[in-house]
């Protein structure tokens, strides 16, 4: 009877001191489990040795697969990717720079067998700074009253997946994708699993302010339209306002005539109102950049080389 197989997903960018480490984790901890397993590094677009690295592990072990990316297209899509060609019946989404412990590939395991499709790992803020953590609680509180699905706090892209919970992912094809919205929107059953945070040791990470900041308000805007109905609340509580205001002018210029009008009233009227003006076109013109970008159907990658067959569907995905 052939072993079953378990696949993991592992998307790389820049993580040339990193390769091996995770590697040889990886296969020490799966040493003594009964599956067999392939790891399909995703290269993305990475300007050092990465792939050089891969290559190495693949000349010695035919269970390691690669797809290297014509450039830099981002995590998602490289979970995408990963989720398109991999064949085991269950799949680990885990990173390149050892912040997730090979440990809990056994745990995921068990989980899996007890019949879940889907075993989270949810880690603590541990050894984080304070600034940072302070800000994602609160990120999450806010996002968690404003989409469509729970995102918990600490819950990223590391778990596992049964077959079913990967095929649900796929009948997922918008080109904005936010992962962790995806994983809790498909539902299925589900065990979490807590862990310690672990700090990287080897690269820097790939997430600076900016990019967190536009990770975020990928979240928010991806899964609901409600960004648009404050839009709406806003501009008609303002125009309530508006009118008494206009209406208590209109009588107390009937009753006492016209007065010289206060520059700090009209400038703060204007410059307040020019705001909400302002933001709310910006929340607008998010969804429809999003309309637009999805509007072209570009492929969401290209695949510069591999050694899996991708066949004629993936080749320039």
């Amino acid at each position: 009877m052939k072993p079953r197989l378990i696949s993991i997903v592992i998307p790389s960018y820049n993580e040339s001191n990193n390769i091996e480490l995770i590697y040889n984790a990886i296969t020490n901890e799966c040493s003594d489990i009964d599956y067999d397993f392939e790891i399909l590094f995703i290269n993305d677009g990475s300007t050092d040795d990465t792939i050089k690295r891969i290559k190495q592990l693949e000349s010695i072990n035919s269970n390691v697969k690669y797809i290297s990316f014509t450039r830099n297209f981002g995590k998602e899509v490289a979970l995408l990717a990963g989720f398109q060609h991999v064949t085991g019946e269950a799949v680990i989404v885990m990173d390149a720079d050892l912040q997730h412990p090979c440990n809990l590939i056994k745990p995921f395991i068990q989980g899996y067998e007890e019949g879940y499709h889907q075993v989270i790992a949810q880690r603590n803020r541990k050894g984080e700074k304070p600034l940072r953590a302070c800000f994602s609680s609160l990120y999450y509180c806010l996002v968690n009253k404003i989409v469509d699905v729970e995102i918990k706090n600490g819950v990223g892209d590391f778990r596992l997946l049964s077959r079913k919970a990967v095929e649900a992912l796929l009948l997922l094809n918008e080109g904005n994708r936010f992962s962790k919205g995806l994983f809790s929107w498909i539902g299925l059953s589900q065990k979490t699993i807590y862990y310690d945070n672990i700090i990287r040791k080897n690269g820097k990470s790939k997430w600076s302010l900016s990019a967190l900041l536009n990770y975020g308000i990928d979240g928010i805007i991806s899964f609901n339209n409600r960004p648009l109905r404050i839009c709406f609340y806003s501009g008609a509580i303002l125009l309530l306002f508006s009118l008494i205001y206009i209406f208590i002018n209109f009588v107390f210029i009937i009753r006492n005539g016209i007065t010289e009008p206060g520059y700090f009233t009209l400038i703060s009227a204007v410059l307040f109102l020019g705001g909400i003006q302002l933001l709310c076109l910006g929340v607008i013109g998010e969804y429809i950049g999003r309309i637009y970008y999805e509007t072209k159907h570009r492929p969401h990658y290209l695949i510069q080389e591999t050694n899996i067959n991708t066949g004629e569907n993936h080749e320039d995905t």
